[in-house]
């Protein structure tokens, strides 16, 4: 009993530490794209980027022009 409840404690902890691993890369790859694409977005979903102006395929809201500068501290 106590080993079986060890091995399925082990599979829980890598499962999860698999996913959070996938989760963090996905959102850092996300954030390199939407430097690189276009310089329209969404506010509400900033994850969305496009090259002229014009309304969100999700929400309807008005794209707006991104803040390219950055800030060097």
């Amino acid at each position: 009993m106590k080993k079986s409840l060890i091995l399925f404690a082990l599979a829980t902890l890598a499962l999860g530490a698999c996913n959070s691993t996938v989760k963090n890369t996905d959102k850092a790859d996300s954030n390199a794209t939407a430097k690189k694409k276009g310089k329209y977005t969404c506010t509400m979903h900033p994850d969305l980027t496009f090259d002229k102006p014009g309304d969100c395929p999700k929400c309807g809201m008005a794209l707006v022009e991104r803040d390219t500068t950055e800030d060097k501290k």
